[in-house]
């Protein structure tokens, strides 16, 4: 009662009701009654944070020694605000102190910033009046627009580990770097740990910021790795039959949100992001996800053709009405994807081209090596699915010829690819 307004209130106010009780009882029950202890009951059905937070508010009233973390302060803050623990009432409160430290300790760390957060989820919506949550966001964007995407750690290929053992950044040997790169690692795997509405909540504010898309996009995919099963696996293997996420439909409202909050621009990292679009597209085959969110994958992937590999093509046809074993129609509008994005990028650098043209000869023909690791890449798909009897003749023709010429330097793929046709 000497912290909490509230508290105060309802017990003087139970206690004068019980003594305008007593008034009006008759003398002898009333000495009946002398030898029973009257107790005060308050009931709080919507206490912020539950009974754990309550107990940690009621410790404080007592002066037990208690340790304030980025995991409980909010729940203590909306304890404070709802049991009126304010300076006017009494001095070096409740709410002053979860205050200072929110403001001392958690909005000047990154990973502190996203555990607050992550309490907020489940005091809504006081957390959401208080400002807390969006306190806590905007410490996010802040402190993650400073960061250097090239620390993050993810992904890593197996070539940049072992690279990263004989690089110096800045000074900073080689330990220090990895160091580096797993505190990085840190802040996503918190950022992980949030629930879908709050999540997208966090990522929408982040493109409102212009924060880099690259940190964006590192956000959703350990979003996805995190609560899809099998995006990060081989395509020939089926999803795990059981999961973190509990539905299937949870799973198709992570993916979409996924999917939809990926930057449409290139990825700049290696081969490893390629393939872990190929495995969402999978998913969202095997999910039905909405024909937007694939359309959105495969115009991405198409971006980055170049980095994908044979076994990233071999996408199963989840569909009765195709025929092929494989999904052919959706590596062909992939194809498509990067055929016009490389069409843009020419126009675009199109004087540049030019010159390059004159100055290296008639015998360079311009030769993207982009489009050369595609003509090399599809040469290999069309061999792998030319032992499919069902493909027909138009379909794999009209497949062969929709690379243009600067694609192959020599036919052998192609070659390969309708001998095993016309043996099958």
């Amino acid at each position: 009662m000497s912290k909490s307004r509230k508290l105060h209130n309802l017990i003087t106010q139970q206690e004068e009701a019980e003594a305008i009780t007593h008034s009006t009882v008759p003398e002898e029950e009333e000495d009946e009654d002398e030898i029973v202890e009257e107790q005060c009951h308050v009931t709080f059905t919507d206490f912020p944070g539950g009974s754990e937070a309550f107990e940690m508010a009621a410790k404080f009233c007592y002066g037990v020694k208690m340790e304030l973390s980025p995991s409980n302060v909010a729940s203590l803050r909306c304890a404070g605000e709802f049991l009126e623990m304010t300076e006017e009432y009494s001095e070096d409160n409740l709410i002053s102190k979860t205050d200072k430290f929110l403001s001392q300790n958690v909005l000047k760390s990154l990973g502190n910033s996203i555990k607050t957060l992550k309490s907020c989820e489940k005091l809504f919506p006081m957390a959401e009046d208080l400002g807390i949550t969006e306190r806590c966001i905007e410490s996010v964007i802040s402190r993650a627009s400073s960061a250097d995407p090239a620390l993050f750690g993810w992904p890593v290929s197996e070539a940049a580990a072992s690279a990263s053992k004989q690089i110096l950044w800045n000074g900073i040997d080689a330990a220090g770097r990895r160091n580096g790169a797993g505190a990085g690692d840190s802040w996503f795997e918190d950022l992980a740990l949030l629930r879908v509405p709050l999540f997208k909540r966090l990522i929408l504010a982040m493109k409102d910021a212009e924060l880099n898309p690259e940190i964006i996009e590192t956000c959703v995919m350990y979003y996805a790795k995190k609560y899809i099963p099998g995006v990060s696996r081989s395509s020939r293997k089926p999803l795990p039959s059981s999961s973190s996420v509990s539905s299937e439909a949870e799973q198709k409202e992570i993916l979409e949100t996924v999917v939809m909050n990926l930057p449409p621009e290139k990825n700049l990292n290696s081969s490893t992001a390629t393939r872990f679009l190929f495995g969402l597209l999978r998913t969202a085959n095997i999910l039905n996800a909405s024909e937007s969110c694939r359309n959105a994958l495969e115009k991405k992937i198409g971006l980055q053709l170049e980095e994908a590999t044979l076994d990233d093509l071999l996408v199963p046809s989840y569909s009765y009405l195709n025929e092929t074993l494989y999904d052919v129609d959706c590596v062909e509008r992939i194809l498509s994807h990067f055929l016009n994005s490389f069409e843009a990028r020419n126009s675009t650098a199109g004087v540049v081209t030019v010159a390059e043209v004159i100055e290296e000869g008639e015998a360079a023909e311009s030769r993207s090596p982009a489009m050369m690791l595609v003509g090399k890449l599809i040469d290999g798909y069309l061999s792998e699915i030319a032992s499919d009897a069902n493909l027909k003749p138009e379909r794999f023709y009209n497949f062969a010829i929709s690379l243009p010429d600067q694609a192959r330097l020599f036919d052998d793929g192609l070659y390969r690819a309708v001998d095993v046709y016309l043996k099958v």
